[in-house]
C-alpha cells in the first residue's frame, strides 16, 4: 500500500489554537536550552575560565539527566490528578526553572575560578532538575495529542516552527551582552537572564492552561490498597520494566541513535564555528565578529522555518524516512562546503552554508517527534501501556547525554588545537587551521552515519495505521 493514500480524518485534526499552545511550550524549551548553551562563552571570555572547565560545567549537569529524565517520564506517565498526567508539571516546572536561571547568571564577584566552578555547577544542577520537570511532560504531551500519522507531523511542524524563534534570537545574545550600556559582558549576562526568564514563564504556562490530555487516566494498574513498602517496591519494579522495554525497542533505538549523531555532531563543533569566525575571519576581534555570528544564526533560523514547512508538505508524499534522507543529505553538503566558504577577504560568504545546514535540525525534530509517537502506539499494542513520558525522557536523555559529551569533547578539542585564552586575538595559525578542520569534519561524518541508521527503521505509514486500527479495536477511540 502506498504511503500517500491515507487522509487525515477531521476528528483527528488538532485545533490550531491547541497547536499554537503546544508550540509555545517549544519556545520555552528552546529558549532555556539555547540560553544555557550560548551564554557559557561568558565564563571563558568574561571570567577567563579555561575552556575545558567551561565544557565540564556545560556537560556534568546533563549527565544527571540519566536518572532524572527517566524518573520524571515515569512519574508523568503514572500521575493521576484532576488536571491530568502532564499539565501540573508544565506549570510548576516552567516557573521554577526560569527563576533559578536568573540566580545562575547573577554570579558573585571576586570568586576564584575554582570557587566559581563549584558555585555555577551547584546552581546548574538545580536548574536542570527544574528544567526536566517542565520539558519531559511537555514532550510526552505532544506524542499523545493526536492518533493520526500525518497530523503528528503537522503538530511537530508547528511546535518546531514556533520553537525556532528561540534560535532566531539566541545568536544575538553575544551582541546583547556586549552592548555599551552594560559594565561588561558579565553584567550583560545577568540582565539577559532576567529577560530570558520572563519570556519562559509567559510562554511555559500556556500549554498547561490551554491543552487537554487524551490519556489523562491511562496509568498503570497498581492497587491503591498496597502498603507503603509494597507500593514502593512495585513502583521500582514497574519503573525498571518500563525502562527496559523502552531501551530494547529497536525502532526507538534507531531514532535515538540518528538524533544523537545529527544533533550532537552539530553541538560538538557549535563553539568552533564562533571561534573560527572570531579568530580566523576577524583576527580575534569578537566585537567585529558579533554581527556575522548573529546573521549566520538568524539566517539559519529563517531557513529552518522554510525547511519545517517543506517537511510537513513532503512527508505525506514520500514518507518520513525518505524525507529524513533528503534533508540530512542536504545538510551534510552544507557542512562540507564550509571549508571552501570561510574567506578572510569575503567573510560573509560563509552565509551561503547557513540555509543548507538548516535542513538538518529543521527536519530532525519535526520528524523524530512524530516517529516516536508512532513507536508509542506499537508499544501499547505489545504491552497494553502508554509510555510517552518514558520514551520521551529516554530519547531526550540520549540527546542530552550526547550533548554533554559533545560539549565536554568540544572543550578538550579546542584545547587540543592549541587555543590559548591568554593569547587573546593572537592565536596560532595551526590552532585556527585545526578549528576549521573539526568544524567541517565532525558534523559531516556524523550525519552520514545517521542516514545509515534510519535506513533500518521499520514503521511505515501503512504499519502505523494498522497498529492504530488494532488499538482502537481493543480499547476504543479516545
Amino acid at each position: 500500500m502506498s504511503d500517500s493514500h491515507h487522509e487525515t480524518a477531521p476528528a483527528d485534526r488538532i485545533r490550531l489554537d491547541h497547536k499554537l499552545a503546544y508550540g509555545l511550550g517549544s519556545l520555552t524549551n528552546n529558549i532555556l536550552a539555547a540560553a544555557s548553551g550560548n551564554m557559557m562563552i561568558v565564563l571563558n571570555l568574561a571570567y577567563g575560565m579555561n575552556p575545558a572547565l567551561v565544557s565540564l560545567l556545560g556537560s556534568i549537569p546533563r549527565l544527571t539527566d540519566a536518572l532524572t529524565d527517566p524518573l520524571m517520564g515515569y512519574i508523568s506517565d503514572n500521575t493521576r490528578t484532576r488536571w491530568g498526567r502532564r499539565r501540573p508539571y508544565l506549570f510548576v516546572g516552567s516557573i521554577v526553572a526560569s527563576l533559578i536561571f536568573i540566580v545562575l547568571w547573577h554570579l558573585p564577584s571576586g570568586m576564584s575560578h575554582g570557587a566559581l566552578f563549584v558555585y555555577f555547577l551547584a546552581i546548574s544542577l538545580f536548574f536542570f532538575l527544574a528544567y526536566t520537570v517542565f520539558a519531559t511532560p511537555w514532550v510526552a504531551l505532544g506524542y499523545e495529542l493526536t492518533a493520526d500519522y500525518h497530523e503528528r507531523v503537522r503538530l511537530m511542524g508547528v511546535q518546531n516552527f514556533i520553537g525556532q524563534l528561540a534560535f532566531l534570537i539566541a545568536p544575538w545574545f553575544l551582541a546583547f551582552m556586549t552592548l555599551p550600556v552594560f559594565d561588561d559582558m558579565a553584567d550583560g549576562a545577568s540582565w539577559l537572564s532576567i529577560v530570558v526568564a520572563a519570556a519562559c514563564i509567559l510562554t511555559g504556562v500556556v500549554p498547561a492552561l490551554v491543552l487537554r490530555e487524551r490519556f489523562a487516566d491511562f496509568t498503570s494498574a497498581s492497587s491503591d490498597r498496597m502498603s507503603l513498602l509494597n507500593r514502593a517496591w512495585y513502583e521500582i519494579w514497574h519503573f525498571a520494566q518500563g525502562f527496559k522495554t523502552t531501551v530494547v525497542n529497536k525502532d526507538f533505538l534507531l531514532l535515538a541513535g540518528a538524533t544523537f549523531l545529527v544533533f550532537n555532531g552539530f553541538q560538538m563543533i557549535a563553539s568552533f564555528q564562533t571561534y573560527v569566525m572570531i579568530f580566523y575571519l576577524y583576527g580575534g576581534d569578537s566585537e567585529a565578529a558579533g554581527p556575522l555570528i548573529g546573521w549566520f544564526g538568524s539566517l539559519s533560523s529563517i531557513a529552518t522555518f522554510a525547511v519545517i514547512i517543506l517537511v510537513t508538505l513532503l512527508t505525506p508524499k514520500i514518507g518520513k524516512r525518505s524525507t529524513f534522507f533528503v534533508c540530512i543529505a542536504i545538510s551534510t553538503v552544507g557542512y562540507a562546503s564550509k571549508w571552501f566558504l570561510y574567506s578572510v577577504e569575503y567573510p560573509y560568504l560563509i552565509l551561503v552554508a547557513a540555509p543548507l545546514i538548516a535542513f538538518g535540525l529543521g527536519s530532525l525534530f519535526t520528524l523524530m517527534g512524530s516517529m516516536i509517537a508512532d513507536v508509542c502506539d506499537v508499544d501499547e499494542l505489545n504491552t497494553g501501556e502508554r509510555r510517552e513520558g518514558m520514551y520521551g525522557s529516554v530519547f531526550w536523555w540520549v540527546v542530552k547525554l550526547g550533548m554533554a559529551l559533545a560539549i565536554a569533547l568540544g572543550g578538550f578539542l579546542l584545547n587540543a588545537t592549541g587555543f590559548d585564552v591568554e593569547l587573546g586575538g593572537a592565536q596560532s595559525e595551526h590552532a585556527v587551521y585545526l578549528m576549521r578542520v573539526f568544524d567541517v569534519l565532525v558534523p559531516t561524518v556524523s550525519s552520514i552515519c545517521a542516514i545509515g541508521l534510519i535506513y533500518a527503521y521499520g514503521i511505515t505509514e501503512s504499519k502505523a495505521y494498522e497498529v492504530r486500527a488494532q488499538l482502537e479495536s481493543r480499547r476504543g477511540k479516545l
